[in-house]
């Protein structure tokens, strides 16, 4: 199976919450129960430098990849993903535009690993600075 192609925007200094729904070839859930993502957003693609690196295991503010959805409700088994990067993770980033993509892996001694997704980001400046 082919990597999809999803192009989105990232609004500094926002939160960045979208989910997505990984299903089979029947349209069926897969179930992510044991699974492991990571997401990494680079200047282009085979570039050393990474603008942010989002895992399934979630950082304090709840940035990472949420296997129960974008609101952290949905059972694995539902085959969602929340892809969120909060507030004060987005005003740190400063590109303009940049490429992902989106693994997912399972197994542990020989994992099975899938590109599910890739694209380009736009990084929207903001105007409006400091904290809430």
């Amino acid at each position: 199976m082919s990597a999809g192609r999803y192009s989105f925007t990232i609004e500094q200094g926002a939160t960045l919450d979208f989910e997505l729904a990984y299903k089979d070839s029947s349209n069926n859930p897969i179930d992510l129960t044991g699974y492991q993502g990571r997401m990494q957003i680079r200047p282009s693609v085979g570039s050393d430098t990474v603008y942010i690196t989002l895992s399934s295991s979630l950082e304090p503010d709840g940035t990472g990849l949420n296997f129960s959805g974008s609101d952290g409700l949905n059972p694995p088994t539902s085959g969602t993903i929340g892809i969120f990067i909060s507030a004060n993770s987005s005003s740190l980033l400063n590109f303009n535009e940049a490429s992902y993509d989106l693994e997912l892996a399972t197994g542990s001694e020989f994992p099975i690993v899938t590109r599910l997704l890739e694209g380009n980001v736009k990084l929207s400046k903001n105007v409006t600075l400091g904290s809430f």
